[in-house]
């Protein structure tokens, strides 16, 4: 079930209805139960690898902390009698349970998502190698129903085992809830990845009808609509034209297609995002923003602060920092600063730590060689950039270059264009493909092309092209209104008549310029996939 489909939106509409209507205690039941309808009407096969989640994840923190609860206790009644080496190896014996406790559940959920994933691409590399020693006796491909959303509820309730594990949160004891955080249906197409200190302090709690609350998330479900179906659907065409066929659409056809690659992915995605929250604020509860004007960025380091918001923290909270401190860490620290130096013995552990999270990224993101590569070339990127800042210090020293509105503008057309060129992994189907059409970029010398009239060739007509450059100044122009506070707000201290006049002329707008298919058969979302 599409968020842009009629469907959806009747779906959603008596959810509403019908949430304000009931007695407040049972609103969070109705979004459980509407939540698994949703899962269900999707496939119901699918159920059943949500609930294995949410069980084992469920049990095996209530678990870990019935543990920390009974070794607080005993600590307490025998803190006069246990000498501190007691209590240490108490502590650390409890502790290692918990550990391989949580260790086990964890283990548990990522091999599902790993096994309906990665099998077929792991037979088909074990084919590959099979095929390259002369042996003709090829591995069989497995059918494997691959759950929607199956990436974002694991991560989101492994980390909640985590937040448990390490205390930081109390584990939810009523099972329904926890089900409900699991499965929070906005947010299960593509996200955002929510922690459970912030979703549950406003997913269970009793909501009255707000009449603000409502309008803005209708506005922000509308302005997510906007995104999804003026710019993303209808720029999809040229793309698709473009990165089907190689050996016709090469050279400038190439760049043209990266730049509409990366417009129509923030568009697809930030607009189902908006959704998202926009759904989740109408029912009066807060969803994480997930973007932050990430093509403003002035590096790519930044552009990842501003991205993906939710996947970039998890990474980081729950990848990157135990492994960055993990002994084994630890001790090839203390053995690259004995042979080696200081210096380069302090880096090399966090770029080991930064590697292995963008190689988990990149994997995350889809069983594929491009997307393996497409991690590895960010890391590479950061990593060459965080060598060279004291080179860019001393330039900046010099010059004051970064202070200027030019040499702004400048790092973010730098950072926008390095940003098309990595996405370039996400589009075509191999890396050698990908290679050989970034090559052609300065190979084919074909750009005269442009003159021609080559951008009609596309599926899009002239009228597709002002209709796509009018929403990306609307896009661009909204951006900009957001660097000074929230457009909302500020459109909602207008007069009444040109607050109903703007959001019903958004809503004309995207009845009359969305690109639909056949039957209003819209594309599925980007992220959807993942």
């Amino acid at each position: 079930m599409l968020f842009t489909s009629y469907e959806f939106i009747g779906f959603t509409a008596i959810l509403l209805f019908v949430y304000y209507l009931i007695p407040q205690k049972y609103q969070w039941m109705l979004l459980l139960l509407f939540s698994y309808i949703f899962y269900y009407m999707a496939d119901p096969a699918y159920l059943i690898y949500i609930l294995t989640t949410t069980i084992t994840i469920y049990f095996t923190a209530c678990l870990i902390e019935k543990n920390a609860d009974r070794q607080s206790a005993f600590l307490k009644q025998h803190k006069e009698t246990l000498l501190r080496d007691e209590k240490k190896a108490y502590k650390d014996g409890q502790k290692r349970i918990r550990r391989r406790t949580a260790g086990l559940c964890i283990l548990l959920n990522i091999g599902i998502l790993a096994a309906v994933k990665y099998t077929n691409f792991l037979i088909g590399n074990v084919n590959g190698m099979l095929q390259a020693f002369g042996q003709e006796k090829q591995l069989s491909f497995v059918s494997l129903v691959l759950p929607m959303g199956i990436s974002f509820y694991t991560f989101q309730a492994i980390g909640y085992l985590v937040d448990v594990y390490r205390g930081t949160v109390r584990a939810e004891k009523n099972p329904l809830k926890f089900a409900l955080f699991v499965s929070f249906f906005p947010q299960l197409v593509q996200g955002p990845i929510s922690r459970f200190g912030d979703l549950s302090k406003s997913l269970y709690e009793k909501h009255s009808f707000d009449s603000k609350a409502v309008c803005f998330g209708l506005q922000r479900i509308l302005w997510g609509f906007f995104k999804k179906l003026v710019i993303a659907d209808r720029i999809l065409t040229g793309v698709t034209t473009i990165i089907s066929d190689i050996d016709t659409y090469n050279g400038v056809y190439a760049f043209v297609g990266m730049v509409f690659y990366t417009l129509e992915l923030y568009a697809d995605f930030s607009g189902g995002i908006d959704i998202t929250i926009g759904i989740a604020e109408a029912l009066g509860i807060t969803v994480q923003e997930n973007f932050n004007r990430p093509y403003f960025s002035k590096s790519l380091k930044e552009y990842w602060r501003r991205w993906h918001i939710s996947m970039c923290s998890w990474f980081r909270d729950y990848i990157f920092y135990p492994v960055s401190a993990s002994k084994a860490m630890q001790k090839f620290s203390k053995f690259a600063r004995k042979h080696w130096g200081d210096s380069i013995g302090k880096r090399l552990p966090v770029y080991a730590a930064t590697f292995i999270v963008w190689f988990a990224t990149g994997i995350w993101h889809g069983a594929n060689w491009n997307f393996i590569v497409w991690g590895l070339a960010n890391w590479c990127v950061l990593m060459i950039s965080e060598e060279l800042e004291p080179a860019y210090m001393q330039f900046h020293n010099r010059f004051h270059l970064d202070k200027k509105p030019a040499y702004k503008l400048f790092q973010t057309a730098r950072t926008f264009l390095l940003v098309c060129c990595l996405n370039m992994f996400d589009c075509y189907s191999s890396v050698a493909e990908t290679f050989r059409a970034f090559g052609t970029m300065f190979t084919a010398g074909n750009w005269g092309v442009l003159r021609e009239g080559a951008l009609l060739n596309l599926g899009l007509s002239m009228l597709d092209y002002g209709i796509l450059v009018f929403g990306v100044i609307v896009l661009l122009a909204v951006s900009l209104v957001q660097r000074s506070g929230s457009v909302r707000e500020k459109i909602g201290r207008k007069p009444y008549p040109i607050r109903v006049c703007l959001w019903f002329g958004m809503f004309l707008l995207i009845i009359l310029l969305g690109a639909y298919g056949v039957g209003y058969d819209s594309s599925q979302f980007i992220y959807n996939r993942f």
